[in-house]
């Protein structure tokens, strides 16, 4: 058995034991590519350490802890509250203004994860509200985050950036996120009209607020309004006159539909106005000015956290530590694959396909069948290296290539396997848990046998790049 064969196992085995136990896989690469590239192969440790991605680090970082101080000063709410007065009694607006605000919050910097966890509280009770199936808004969330996963500040698009860069196509960072918006977008519409239709057509067509609203007790709930030290996850609960703060688990929330009133007004306090500023600041600094990433982000956090010093300390706090390493341990051991010639292999083994189409729509399913068990960051990170003489076939468009692959990836995060879906599945109520297991895995199922091959005819095919 060849050394090459030997260190991808490892990185399978390393994937295997992040996605079926709660050991960190990319900080199993990390030690591994020690073990293998030092031990094994017998490179120099601090050839090793050469690999470890510096740059990615720190826009992990600052990406991060900047959507850590819009977390912790409230905007979030404030952002909920808006959406919340925009809808009003229309209905249709609800998941379209859910999607969004999931979209934006994945375009400024936010994982996809932190932005499903942040999001879903604030759309299943305004789904409750308005009497939408909790697997239909579900849906919607999650392709919103991965719409806005693709903007140059979040890390699935600094990955994919990395493949267009190695493919000189880096002036098409626009394109990639305006193309995955728009299939996600497509994606959300036909996931909620399809579920939804489902749903009423087993449970009677749902009433209409009013005569939901004539029966049984209102119940109000939203999310809780705390300057510093919030917490996407609390509820303030009304019933009638007395009024606690509640831990917003949707499993234990009761099993009716809920009706809400007025939504409880957050206001629009000077510091989350000025955090607003920042992120947009940031987007403006990295698209227009070329920035890196991680630098404007940690002097836009810098600044905010000069301006309240409270936020640094839950900023800080919730980083997501196993995101970050998780990313760049898989980078690191990929780094020392390529270094050892391993990856070269395995291009060489593409290559002798002899079309490069062909190579591009077998990686798209090879990725959309392995995010669905593992993180597509981590995902993303592996195959970067495979599509770059994928994406420079003369024959081929750069930006379709990547954008097939991106999407391919992206889209099955749905998966109860994965992060996102397991956050879902955390939204079911008890007794839905069994059906919401089903329906998010043969969704997940459905888009592994249909996206990759649909991208690949629009993108590849057709070259819409």
């Amino acid at each position: 058995m060849s050394l090459s064969l030997i260190a991808f196992f490892v990185l399978i085995g390393a994937f295997a034991l992040g996605s079926f136990t709660r050991v960190n896989a990319g900080l199993v690469a990390l030690v591994a590519a020690f073990v293998v590239g030092g031990l094994v192969v017998g490179m120099p440790i601090k050839d090793v350490i050469a690999q470890f991605p510096s740059g990615l680090f720190f826009i992990l970082l600052g990406a991060t802890l900047l959507f850590g101080i819009v977390r912790v000063t409230g905007t979030i709410d404030l952002l909920a509250y808006w959406a919340e007065r925009l809808a009003g009694d229309r209905r249709f607006l609800v998941p379209v203004l859910m999607f969004l605000l999931t979209a934006g919050l994945a375009s400024a910097g936010a994982f996809t994860p932190a932005a499903i966890a942040i999001v879903a509280p604030v759309a299943l009770a305004l789904g409750s509200r308005f009497r939408i199936s909790t697997l239909a808004m579900g849906l919607v969330i999650v392709q919103g985050a991965n719409a806005g996963a693709f903007s140059p500040v979040n890390p699935f698009g600094v990955l994919a950036n990395v493949m267009l860069d190695n493919a000189d196509a880096s002036g098409d960072s626009l394109k990639l996120f305006l193309y995955c918006f728009i299939f996600n977008a497509i994606l959300a519409f036909i996931a909620y009209v399809a579920i939804q239709a489902i749903m009423n057509r087993r449970g009677g067509r749902p009433l209409p607020r009013s005569e939901s609203t004539s029966s049984g007790t209102a119940l109000r709930t939203t999310l809780a309004d705390d300057s510093v030290g919030h917490d996407a996850g609390q509820y303030r609960t009304t019933t009638g006159t007395q009024t606690g703060v509640a831990v917003a688990d949707p499993r234990t929330q009761p099993d009716i539909e809920v009706s809400l009133g007025a939504p409880v007004k957050v206001d629009a306090t000077p510091m989350r106005i000025l955090t607003l500023a920042g992120v947009g600041t940031l987007l403006i600094l990295t698209t227009v000015f070329s920035l890196d990433v991680g630098v404007a982000s940690l002097i836009i956090a810098i600044a905010l956290i000069c301006i309240k010093p409270g936020v640094q300390k839950p900023a800080i706090e919730g980083l997501p530590w196993n995101a970050i390493i998780l990313v760049t341990g898989i980078v690191t051991y990929v780094g020392m694959l390529e270094e050892m010639g391993a990856l070269k292999e395995l291009e060489a083994g593409i290559a002798s396909l002899g079309n490069g189409s062909i190579a591009a729509l077998i990686t798209s399913y090879v990725v959309a069948i392995v995010s669905a068990f593992a993180s597509t960051t981590g995902t993303l990170g592996v195959i970067s290296p495979i599509v770059t003489p994928i994406s420079l076939d003369p024959l081929l468009s750069p930006i379709g290539v990547v954008t097939a692959i991106a999407i391919s990836s992206s889209v099955v995060d749905v998966s109860p396997m994965s992060t996102s879906g397991a956050l879902l599945m955390a939204s079911a109520p008890p007794k839905d848990e069994r059906l919401f297991f089903r329906a998010l895995l043969l969704w997940a199922i459905a888009m592994i046998a249909v996206v990759p091959m649909l991208v690949w005819f629009i993108f590849v095919q057709l070259g819409l790049g």
